[in-house]
């Protein structure tokens, strides 16, 4: 368990223009929890948004995202993608997810899991083939901030 607290998940949104949604950290109710989980919460409102830049920017530079069979692995790269995700197949959908688990690794790595899917613009649901589980790896950087640096989705599948 981290020694230094990771900070308030409602000022964490607040400073990125988040509306924090309590009901989604579920059980996963302690300050450092709840920080840590302000991270998949600022993805979900990126995608909301469809903008791919505040998408990126959750990221660290060297940031690694694993999205069906693309492996991207910096911010430029991230952008790209989803910009050019939200200006095609991917315009008008979001995501929604909840917290299955968190784990501390050090005092400054946190490792999230996450269900959740994509909701294609004109749905109201996640449909069974856009269902995924994903593990997020969110650092704390020496500024005390929170960037992902590394998501994986999985489909499920049954």
């Amino acid at each position: 368990m981290p020694t230094n607290s990771w900070g308030d998940a409602t000022t964490i949104l607040a400073a990125h223009g988040v509306t924090e949604d309590t009901s989604f950290y579920r059980e996963f109710t302690s300050a450092d929890e709840k920080a840590v989980l302000t991270v998949p919460q600022r993805i979900q409102d990126a995608w909301l948004k469809n903008d791919a830049d505040v998408f990126a920017d959750v990221f660290t530079a060297n940031g690694s995202l694993l999205l069906q069979d693309n492996q991207l692995t910096s911010q430029d790269e991230i952008r790209d993608y989803m910009r050019a995700g939200f200006s095609g197949p991917l315009k008008g959908a979001h995501v929604y997810g909840w917290p299955l688990e968190v784990k501390f690794l050090d005092e400054n790595v946190a490792i999230a899991v996450t269900e959740g899917g994509i909701i294609r613009a004109g749905e109201s649901e996640i449909a069974p083939e856009n269902q995924i589980r994903a593990v997020w790896v969110v650092v704390r950087n020496a500024d005390g901030d929170l960037n992902l640096f590394s998501h994986q989705s999985s489909p499920v599948k049954g």
